[in-house]
């Protein structure tokens, strides 16, 4: 049994003490604010409250899920989330698929040609045009379509689909499968790690995307929750909060004007578009380290 040295506990105890400090403080200021978002709000504005809710309300959130443009912009981000994540995983996986393929005729000039795409854009102004002269404007598939192939996460499918024993499609074409029946029975099943790590990355970025939106999209309908949050947080008072809000929020509004202020508003809706894609992270974990590192090791 290897023992340690006096220094050597000295510094395991100096690095958990290190961790413990940068979790805190890591994760203090969502805290913060999941408890602003169940405290009144005008107790709230007095300071003081830290660790727990000083005086414990559910106006903030009644407000919230009463305005129907919040609950609308919610279901927008779900469905963007969703189909945005599978449209994006299937399309990148089948791109990576057949670049992993040797006898593809030009395979290292597409890669260079999607490497570049990495490093260099043509711009604001450019994409703003083309998405305008493809009548992707103001409708939901600007937020899927532009973001459908996501370079970095192709290169990992193509690595991770290089290191699969040939075995395997040379057995599937003695059987008689394409290359279709191969990547959807074989390659995809045996990918689950990588797709799960992948997807949950891709998801992250669909959920948590504000600007995109708030360039191509002016309909009220299609903004989606981020973008709507943005526009929240960016709003000082309740009473200019108060004048967004449909006729159902405003009349309880009236009667929890006692209670609520801009910033525990904010604070609820914050919450409301944070945790659903936080309650995600424990149940794809487990695929964190054994997705990414297999996709990123080469032969």
């Amino acid at each position: 049994m290897l023992k340690l040295t006096f220094g050597d506990r000295f510094m395991v105890i100096m690095i958990y003490i290190f961790l413990t400090l940068l979790a805190f403080v890591t994760f203090y200021p969502f805290w913060n604010s999941l408890v602003i978002s169940f405290n009144n709000g005008q107790d709230t504005m007095l300071g003081g409250v830290t660790f727990w809710p000083r005086d414990f309300t559910l106006d903030n959130y009644e407000i919230v899920f009463q305005d129907k443009r919040l609950v609308n912009a919610f279901m927008i981000s779900v469905a963007r989330t969703v189909v945005g994540t599978i449209l994006s995983v299937l399309a990148t996986a089948m791109l990576a698929y057949g670049l992993s393929k040797k006898e593809l005729v030009g395979r290292k000039y597409f890669m260079v040609f999607c490497i570049v795409t990495m490093f260099f854009s043509g711009g604001l102004i450019p994409t703003f045009l083309l998405v305008r002269g493809i009548g992707l404007m103001d409708s939901f598939w600007v937020m899927i379509i532009p973001s459908l192939i996501l370079i970095w996460n192709m290169i990992i499918f193509r690595t991770f689909f290089q290191q699969l024993p040939k075995g395997l499609e040379e057995s599937a074409k003695i059987d008689g499968a394409g290359y279709w029946g191969i990547f959807f029975r074989i390659v995809l099943p045996l990918s689950g790690p990588v797709i799960a790590t992948l997807s949950l990355f891709t998801a992250v970025f669909h959920w948590n995307d504000w600007f995109f939106p708030s360039i191509y999209i002016t309909s009220e309908n299609l903004i989606p929750i981020q973008t709507l949050l943005q526009k929240v947080l960016n709003s000082n008072t309740v009473s200019s909060q108060m004048s967004q809000i449909d006729a159902g929020a405003a009349a309880h509004m009236g009667k929890a004007a006692n209670t609520v202020t801009g910033k525990s508003l904010s604070m609820a809706v914050m919450m409301v578009a944070t945790l659903p894609i936080i309650m995600v992270y424990p149940f794809v974990q487990k695929y964190f380290v054994k997705g990414v590192l297999i996709g990123s090791l080469k032969e």
